[in-house]
């Protein structure tokens, strides 16, 4: 599928690139067709070289990506929170997670609500 490329003089960078697009807008250049199709399919046979398309190639890649130090396999581990039946418990957790004084905690009002709504309603 070739594509027309359709210069645009003004979205040109240079002075030059500016006058071959008003060269190729007034029929003066030819302009070129590009076909995507194709350079994509010409692009795939170079992202592989020749040599690594050999079992000698492959034996290298691996060798040369494989990882250099040895990672341990991750361990699942479950963790269950025992129920204590005590609701001090869950009041010192509200207090602390309310409480805290470095978090962006605020206080929202019906005005401040009121106000929001208002903003978010498309201008007449």
């Amino acid at each position: 599928m070739a594509d027309t490329i359709k210069p645009n003089p003004n979205e040109a960078t240079t002075h030059d690139a500016q006058l071959a697009a008003e060269n190729m807008a007034s029929g003066e250049e030819k302009v070129q067709k590009v076909d995507f199709d194709a350079d994509y399919a010409a692009a795939q046979q170079f992202s592989v070289s020749e040599i690594d398309r050999t079992p000698e190639g492959a034996a290298a890649a691996e060798t040369a990506t494989a990882p250099k130090l040895e990672v341990p396999e991750a361990e699942d581990r479950t963790t269950e929170a025992q129920p204590t039946g005590n609701p001090d418990d869950y009041l010192d957790l509200a207090k602390e997670v309310g409480g805290s004084r470095n978090e962006g905690v605020s206080n929202v009002s019906d005005d401040l609500v009121k106000q929001a709504i208002e903003k978010g309603q498309p201008k007449k």
